[in-house]
């Protein structure tokens, strides 16, 4: 079982790698794990003129189901939540908005598998 640090280290290293994979297919960063009282968003992103709330989820194995296993309903209601009051605190109005999530599956220390699920949400 890996302990509390170690989730954290796999879960920033896949933020990491999620993002990079994102900046690849032309998508800008704006922000990373922007926190509030009510959560934490893990990446903000510009997609050409659609503003993109995106929640990163890594694993070490499958043995517990996919990344995308670990993001229920109530999680999505809560990435709509935060993007609402991260565009009110910015001051951001954009014409389109899109909640994706990225799945990390860190198998190795070259194994990856990357997946990215658009409009989820």
């Amino acid at each position: 079982m890996a302990t509390a640090q170690q989730r954290m280290a796999a879960g920033g290293y896949g933020e990491a790698r999620a993002a990079r994979h994102l900046t690849k297919q032309g998508m800008v960063v704006l922000e990373r794990n922007w926190r509030c009282p009510i959560g934490e968003l893990d990446l903000v992103l510009r997609d050409g003129d659609v503003l993109v709330f995106c929640e990163v989820k890594t694993r070490t194995s499958a043995a517990f189901g996919s990344p995308f296993e670990g993001v229920s309903p109530t999680k999505l209601a809560r990435m709509r939540r935060l993007a609402a009051r991260w565009m009110e605190e910015r001051g951001v109005r954009a014409p389109e908005v899109r909640f994706d999530l990225v799945g990390v599956l860190l198998t190795g220390p070259v194994d990856q598998r990357i997946e990215h699920a658009r409009g989820v949400g």
